[in-house]
């Protein structure tokens, strides 16, 4: 049997943030990918989460301007709103 598998068209978006960081398990309540903080600390230790292309377990990790974080085929840019 063969299983046919669709690889979900990579996606990026612009995140923008008005402090200076923002926890990893924070963005993803922000950004709506996780409804809950339990849902979140999940999806990071079940190592789906990747920071700047490594894959981060630390949910308590400092997100600021410049770094990626992609989850579930989407590229989360995050930029100051000073930057923008």
């Amino acid at each position: 049997m063969k299983i046919k598998v669709k690889k979900a068209a990579e996606q990026n978006e612009q995140v923008v943030i008005n402090t200076d960081f923002i926890r990893l398990d924070s963005l993803l309540k922000f950004k709506g990918i996780a409804l809950t903080g339990g849902e979140a600390k999940q999806f990071i230790l079940d190592g789906i989460v990747k920071v700047n292309g490594e894959v981060c377990t630390a949910r308590g990790k400092k997100i600021r301007s410049g770094d990626t974080v992609r989850i579930f085929s989407t590229n989360y840019n995050i930029v100051s709103e000073n930057e923008n």
